[in-house]
């Protein structure tokens, strides 16, 4: 029995599986602007007009007995576990995802921490595969996306690091200075295949543009076609087309010419038709 009871006690003290759609918690949140209870700051920011200041934060209510209490990980009074982890700076409450407080960040991040390092330069954690194998840009993070423009630094969606140096959530290529957000070979070859199987009318067969590489910033003249512009120094489809069609068979004034000579010969029997109709006999 007393095995039971430990057991028993032991699971009513852990987080049960509330909370809301954001964080795994059994408390909520006593606004610091407004007084108003909410299970997180996301879900305040939703609903008011203002946003939640987390730094702020200094009540929760236990969302088992109700009781309001200074912030704190177990219920001082039903002694419920609030959430398997706690920070005392963001008062962040959530199920164990091997979080770690970042000072330089400022925040919380989903750690493990021995994975992660944070860069003076860019002032964000890194994985460490990328240390001293990125490009730096100093305070990145602190801009919203150029995509979705949502902040980054805060944002609980991952982002992405481009060989640029920028940051985004998802995307291909960085819109800030175009070049590719990751190895596209796989994309480009296929993009050959379908160009290949593809080919463009006789008339546009000949035609060729200029084009610049987002990628290499080569200029070059390419065939063109519907499908894509490959730049012709490094492979890729990551181009923009500098003015409009160069080059063209020369087949359009020999087919105009031949076209013009058909008119003339078909005007001829009519005309003589003409003439002899008005010939009196």
């Amino acid at each position: 029995r007393s095995r039971r009871r430990r057991k028993k006690n032991k699971k009513n003290n852990m987080a049960s599986h509330s909370g809301c759609q954001h964080y795994v918690r059994s408390c909520l949140l006593k606004a610091p602007c407004c007084g108003k209870l909410y299970v997180c700051r996301l879900c305040h920011d939703a609903e008011e007009n203002h946003q939640m200041d987390r730094f702020k934060v200094r009540e929760v209510q236990c969302s088992e007995c109700q009781t309001v209490q200074q912030a704190q990980q177990t219920c001082q009074q039903c002694h419920v576990l609030f959430g398997e982890y706690y920070c005392d700076i963001c008062h962040l409450f959530d199920k164990d995802k091997k979080q770690y407080h970042c000072q330089p960040c400022g925040i919380c991040r989903i750690g493990p921490r021995e994975s992660y390092f944070h860069c003076e330069k860019c002032n964000l954690c890194l994985a460490q595969d990328l240390h001293g194998n990125h490009k730096c840009v100093e305070n990145v993070s602190r801009q919203n996306c150029p995509v979705c423009m949502e902040d980054i630094h805060t944002s609980r969606i991952g982002a992405c690091v481009l060989p640029c140096g920028h940051l985004l959530h998802k995307v291909y290529r960085c819109p800030l200075c175009m070049h590719s957000a990751r190895n596209m070979e796989d994309e480009w070859d296929q993009m050959d295949i379908e160009i290949t199987e593809s080919p463009m009318p006789t008339e546009y067969q000949g035609a060729t543009v200029k084009i610049i590489c987002n990628d290499c910033q080569a200029h070059c003249m390419v065939p063109f076609h519907v499908l894509g512009l490959k730049c012709s120094s490094c492979g890729s489809y990551n181009t923009a087309q500098e003015g409009g069609l160069i080059q063209q068979l020369q087949q359009w004034p020999e087919q105009d010419a031949d076209t013009d000579s058909e008119a003339e010969t078909n005007m001829e029997p009519e005309l003589q038709d003409q003439t002899e109709s008005s010939t009196p006999h």
